[in-house]
C-alpha cells in the first residue's frame, strides 16, 4: 500500500515535454513518406548521397526513407537500377575466397599494402571473433565489445553503450596522427601507413601485437537521428591498435588497373564505414586511430584469384561528413515544399508527379548507375532542355546558361551579355562552325583561323 493514496489525484497536471530536434525531425519525415514502412539506409545509399551532393531530391527522399525504385515504377519511369543476379553470386563467391583459410590471405594483403612494417600475421597470434547475435542492435553491440578489446582501449563493460545512435556531434572530424597519402591508383604495392596507434597493454585480443580479424562486422552510423546499420566486409586491428577498414569488390583489376567509376564508388562506400568507426573510436578512452587508407581487394585478370591496392579515402570522408550534416538539417529542405506534400505510393500519377517535381534535382549522366529515379530525372531533364543532361563539365563551362535554348540564342547574339566570356566562346565557336559549313574557313597549319 502506498505511503501517499491521494498523491496521484492531487499532484498537479503537467504539459507533456516538447519534442526534441531530433524527434520532430523523424515525424516529419514520416509525414512526408506516408502510410510505408521506411526503407533503411545502407553504405550503398550513403555512398550514392556522395556522389551527387548537389541532389537535393535525393537528399529528401533517402532521408525520409522513401522506396524510390517503387516511386520510380509509380511514376511510370521503371528504374534498371540493381545488381544482377550473377554479379551477386560472383561477389559472394570471391568474398569467400577472398576470406579463406581463417583470412589469411587477407591478413596478408593487409600487412603487405597497409601495415608492412608491422609483425606479419602468423598463426596463433591471428584471431576472427565471433560477431553473431539475433538482432541488428546486438551485433553492433558485439562489435564494438570486440574492437574494444582487441584494441586494449579501456574498461569493457560500457562497451553496450557504444552501438546505439550517435550524436551529430560524432560526424564531424577528429584530428589524430597525421598519415601520408597513399596511390588511389590500382596496381601500387608500396605503402607507408605507419602512423603510431593508441594501443592499450594487457586487454588486446589475443595478446600485444596480434592481428585481429572482424567478419561483417555491424556498425551503427547516427544519420537525421536516426541510426543507420553499416556492414563492411571486414575491419582489421593492427598489431599496433589502429584499424583499417577492407573493401571487397567482384570487379576485375586486368593489367593492374580497375575501372575508375567502380573504383570510385568503391572509396565512397568504404569512406561510410570509416567514418562510422571514427564515431565508434570517440567513446573509447584512449581512442584508437581509424586509418584513412582502406583496402580494396578485387580479383586478378578475371581469376577468382585476389589482389588488392590501398585507396586513401580523405576526400571521400569529408564529402560525406557534409551530407550529413546536410541531412540533419533536412529540414530545412522539407520547409520549401508546399503544404501538403506527401510521397505517398497510392496517390494518383499525377499528385504524385506534383510532389516529386516540388524537390528540385540536380540530374547528371553518373545518376544511372547510382539512383533508381534517375531515368525520370533524365527524362525530365532532356524536356525541360537542362544542360545538366550533358554533363557535369559542360554544365561547369555554361556558367549562368542552364537550358539549350539559351546557349544557343546566345550564341548567335540572340541573348546573352557581350562582357560574358563564355557567351563570346560560344559565339567565335558558332562563327567557326557556319564557316566551316560553307566550306570558307581558312586552315593555316591544321590549325582553323
Amino acid at each position: 500500500m502506498s505511503e501517499y493514496p491521494d498523491s496521484a489525484s492531487s499532484a498537479p497536471s503537467r504539459a507533456p515535454a516538447p519534442p526534441t530536434r531530433g524527434t520532430a525531425l523523424r515525424q516529419q519525415l514520416a509525414e512526408l513518406r506516408g502510410p510505408t514502412q521506411p526503407q533503411p539506409l545502407d553504405a550503398r545509399r550513403l555512398a550514392a548521397l556522395a556522389a551527387n551532393p548537389g541532389c537535393r531530391r535525393r537528399a529528401l527522399l533517402d532521408g525520409a526513407g522513401v522506396d524510390k525504385a517503387a516511386l520510380a515504377q509509380a511514376l511510370g519511369v521503371p528504374s534498371g537500377f540493381g545488381q544482377s543476379q550473377f554479379a551477386f553470386i560472383r561477389g559472394h563467391a570471391f568474398e569467400a575466397r577472398a576470406k579463406g583459410d581463417g583470412g589469411a590471405e587477407l591478413l596478408r594483403l593487409v600487412h603487405r599494402h597497409l601495415d608492412p612494417r608491422a609483425e606479419p600475421p602468423a598463426p596463433g597470434r591471428v584471431h576472427v571473433p565471433d560477431l553473431k547475435a539475433p538482432t541488428q542492435e546486438g551485433r553492433t553491440a558485439r562489435t564494438a565489445l570486440v574492437l574494444r578489446e582487441a584494441t586494449g582501449g579501456g574498461d569493457t563493460s560500457a562497451a553496450s553503450h557504444i552501438s546505439g545512435a550517435t550524436d551529430a556531434s560524432g560526424a564531424q572530424d577528429r584530428s589524430g596522427a597525421p598519415e601520408r597519402a597513399h596511390p588511389a591508383r590500382y596496381g601500387a604495392h608500396e605503402a607507408d601507413d605507419d602512423g603510431t596507434g593508441a594501443a592499450g597493454d594487457g586487454a588486446a585480443v589475443p595478446g600485444p601485437g596480434g592481428w585481429t580479424l572482424l567478419d561483417h562486422p555491424m556498425l551503427a552510423l547516427d544519420v537525421a537521428g536516426t541510426p543507420a546499420f553499416l556492414e563492411p566486409d571486414a575491419v582489421v586491428v593492427h598489431p599496433d591498435g589502429h584499424w583499417s577498414v577492407v573493401e571487397i569488390k567482384s570487379f576485375p583489376v586486368v593489367d593492374g588497373a580497375a575501372e575508375p567509376s567502380k573504383v570510385g564508388a568503391a572509396a565512397r562506400q568504404a569512406a561510410v564505414y570509416v567514418l562510422a568507426l571514427e564515431q565508434l573510436a570517440q567513446r573509447i578512452d584512449p581512442a584508437p586511430r581509424v586509418g584513412h587508407v582502406v583496402l580494396l581487394v578485387c580479383p586478378r585478370n578475371f581469376s577468382n584469384q585476389p589482389t588488392a591496392a590501398p585507396v586513401d579515402v580523405r576526400k571521400q570522408l569529408s564529402v560525406t561528413r557534409r551530407q550529413l550534416a546536410r541531412l540533419t538539417r533536412i529540414e530545412d529542405i522539407a520547409r520549401e515544399l508546399p503544404e501538403g506534400t506527401v510521397f505517398d505510393l497510392d496517390q494518383s500519377p499525377e499528385e504524385l508527379r506534383c510532389a516529386v517535381d516540388a524537390v528540385p534535382a540536380a540530374y547528371a549522366p553518373e545518376c544511372l548507375s547510382a539512383c533508381e529515379l534517375a531515368f525520370d530525372c533524365r527524362a525530365r531533364a532532356r524536356a525541360t532542355g537542362a544542360v545538366t543532361a550533358l554533363g557535369r563539365a559542360i554544365r561547369g563551362e555554361l556558367g549562368g546558361l542552364t537550358t539549350v535554348d539559351a546557349v544557343l540564342a546566345a550564341a548567335h547574339g540572340l541573348a546573352g551579355d557581350d562582357r560574358d566570356p563564355t557567351v563570346n566562346a560560344l559565339r567565335r565557336a558558332a562563327a567557326l562552325r557556319a564557316e566551316a559549313l560553307e566550306g570558307g574557313v581558312a586552315v593555316e597549319g591544321g590549325v582553323l583561323c
